[in-house]
């Protein structure tokens, strides 16, 4: 994917089909600090984090269980990775089993139609807390060491949504998918589909740098210390 095609617009309302289909401005080569030095920077950065944070992560561990009861205290799901290669991405478990699995009845609207919103029969008042934190995605540190992710990069997909969606086979995935990135500082975040926020993570991959990468991080813990308050 290195000489890749795209239609690039500066307006936030850029459907995702118009980037597929109409492809008119070359994406750059990549950049040295692409090659070499993000991936250095993501290993020193991750490892020290997995390091300091480990009390944090043995009581969010301890936390889950508590709140959430038997299951696994990781959660994994399949994304979309660098180049379409698909990956397990790690959370810390923020929601209780699915009704079928559970023996309580439960009546109200189908799970499937408040996905993610505050119907959603799955969700606690802990689940809530650690989502509104970011705290349930620290175990993406451990996809960042292995190479799965980055630090920053476009917002991984659910392979399911990128493949209905129409862009599995994408540009945006010529970079490995991040932690935080453009859309996910972005006001776009709060409709929670990443086709309305493609063409940012187009402009990342076309011109990935060290001073965007440092910018961006700072923006995310601005955000990350704008929840906490």
């Amino acid at each position: 994917m290195a000489n890749v095609e795209v239609k690039l617009r500066k307006d936030e309302r850029l459907d995702h089909r118009d980037i597929v289909v109409a492809p008119t401005v070359l994406l750059r080569n990549p950049t040295r600090y692409s090659r070499y030095g993000k991936r250095a920077l993501d290993v020193v950065i991750a490892a020290t984090s997995l390091l300091l944070l480990s009390p944090v992560f043995f009581t969010l561990a301890v936390l889950v269980r508590l709140n959430l009861g038997p299951g696994g205290v990781i959660y994994r799901q399949h994304r979309v990775g660098r180049d379409g290669v698909p990956f397990q991405i790690y959370k810390f478990r923020s929601m209780l089993p699915d009704r079928r699995c559970r023996r309580q009845p439960y009546v109200g609207r189908e799970r499937r139609q408040v996905h993610k919103s505050d119907h959603d029969p799955r969700h606690t008042r802990f689940g809530r807390f650690i989502r509104a934190r970011s705290l349930d995605e620290l175990p993406q540190l451990v996809n960042v060491l292995k190479g799965d992710m980055s630090l920053v990069g476009p917002r991984p997909e659910l392979v399911r949504v990128a493949s209905e969606e129409g862009f599995l086979k994408h540009p945006r995935h010529r970079e490995r998918p991040g932690i935080t990135g453009s859309f996910q500082v972005s006001p776009l975040r709060a409709r929670n589909r990443i086709a309305a926020g493609l063409h940012l993570d187009i402009a990342y991959v076309a011109d990935v740098r060290f001073g965007k990468d440092l910018a961006i991080l700072a923006r995310t813990a601005g955000v990350l210390v704008r929840r906490s308050s």
